[in-house]
């Protein structure tokens, strides 16, 4: 039992998504230049049809499924992969988080 845990914390050290903090001031930044245009400088849609963050809607999903949907991109919202880094991307995430209210 113990080797198990001690492999999963070995694994959880060298993961630098797990076990980097994300910045919510870095994630802003990001957030400001690339997203507010649609979503709103505090989470609310500017754009028919994007999710209204102040209202929850579209991050009640899981780190890695909001990354993905970065990365991808969805109807109007542009793929980032390529243009952010995965700390940036889960900065952006976490500051998304702060704007449901």
């Amino acid at each position: 039992m113990s080797k198990i845990f001690s492999l999963l914390f070995f694994i959880l050290l060298q993961s630098p998504s797990l076990a980097q903090a994300a910045n919510t001031n870095e994630g802003k930044k990001l957030y400001d230049r690339n997203c507010a245009i649609c979503h709103g400088t505090q989470g609310t849609s500017t754009m028919a049809n994007a999710p209204n963050f102040k209202r929850g809607e579209g991050i009640f999903k899981s780190d890695f499924a909001l990354q993905k949907h970065i990365l991808k991109g969805k109807n109007a919202c542009p793929a980032f992969i390529g243009l952010l880094k995965q700390q940036q991307i889960f900065d952006v995430i976490a500051h998304l988080r702060t704007l449901y209210r």
